[in-house]
């Protein structure tokens, strides 16, 4: 199991030293969650401060864009190198272009599903993506607590996957615990975002341990 705090949860007024933290406490992936108060009822963090962190971050770092207009931010973020962008499938009208555009950038494109979004939606665009988010909550706020049908999401996908592109990568994103990851592994996750679970915990290395 890949493991990516999300810092979302961290503490932004000491933002330096938590990536640094979460990073030599053995995280896979920093997850950084970009709002644009349209998409999400929520506003957070603009590529300067994202540049900043890529700077400071030893581990790759995974974007997801909760915003309209996804094109124009992918754009902004693609600067600071991550190894994913993730964009959403109920946002963008030519998701198949802009697939395709995140991965001209040099960068492994990644399509989010809401809780509501049915599986199915992915039909025609999982051979093109490295990577399928799926949100165990909704999306736009931390801390929020895990939404149980997402296990049966989760191996609807996984053997959509199989027949189509065994070498896209499941995340799950959201109210994700030691109470519930072996649900996960065993659904088939393969990443786990974790905000409030790891920077709630006095030990980083030990929350993401326990998750791994």
């Amino acid at each position: 199991m890949l493991v990516a705090p999300s810092i979302l949860s961290a503490d932004f007024l000491d933002l330096g030293s938590e990536v640094r933290s979460i990073c030599e406490a053995g995280c896979d992936y920093v997850h950084i969650d970009v709002m644009d108060g349209h998409f999400v009822p929520n506003l957070t963090i603009g590529p300067v401060v994202v540049d900043k962190v890529a700077k400071i971050a030893s581990k790759p770092l995974d974007i997801h864009l909760m915003v309209e207009n996804a094109t124009f931010f992918v754009d902004l973020f693609a600067p600071c190198k991550p190894e994913f962008i993730s964009v959403h499938i109920e946002e963008e009208k030519h998701l198949h272009r802009l697939i395709n555009h995140i991965r001209n950038l040099g960068i492994r494109p990644s399509v989010v599903l809401n809780p509501h979004t049915s599986e199915e939606s992915l039909k025609y665009i999982l051979p093109d993506v490295d990577m399928v988010l799926l949100m165990s909550v909704n999306p736009g706020f931390g801390g929020q607590r895990f939404i149980p049908n997402t296990i049966e999401k989760i191996q609807n996908l996984k053997n959509h996957i199989a027949t189509k592109n065994p070498h896209c990568l499941i995340e799950v994103d959201g109210g994700v615990s030691d109470k519930n990851i072996d649900l996960l592994k065993n659904a088939g996750a393969d990443i786990v975002v974790a905000g409030s679970y790891v920077f709630g915990s006095p030990d980083y290395a030990k929350a993401i341990a326990s998750l791994r």
